[in-house]
């Protein structure tokens, strides 16, 4: 990623590991993040999404992440969600 910002970093995290990643860093500016990891499509099968610190993709970004000087906490913490209770068909007009 060139030319981002931690809290962009985090969102990008956010997608491979489906989870929310928060940035708390306080760190203000603009970085090129360069992180390798195994591809999702992994032949031998490894590497799965969502990616979770115990398989083989998700063991990478987290070692990627800590080798940038960043460290992934879990956390509890609250959030917005959107409930459907009900889908109904348009009427007719």
């Amino acid at each position: 990623m060139y030319g981002t910002t931690l809290a962009n970093f985090c969102v990008q995290l956010s997608l491979v590991l489906d989870r929310d990643v928060i940035d708390k860093t306080a760190i203000a500016g603009v970085f090129d993040i360069h992180v390798e990891a195994p591809p999702a499509d992994d032949p031998a099968g490894d590497a799965t999404y969502p990616a979770s610190p115990t398989d083989a993709l998700g063991s990478a970004i987290f070692d990627a992440v800590q080798k940038l000087g960043l460290k992934l906490e879990p956390a509890k913490g609250s959030g917005e969600l959107l409930v459907i209770d009900r889908v109904e068909k348009p009427s007719g007009n």
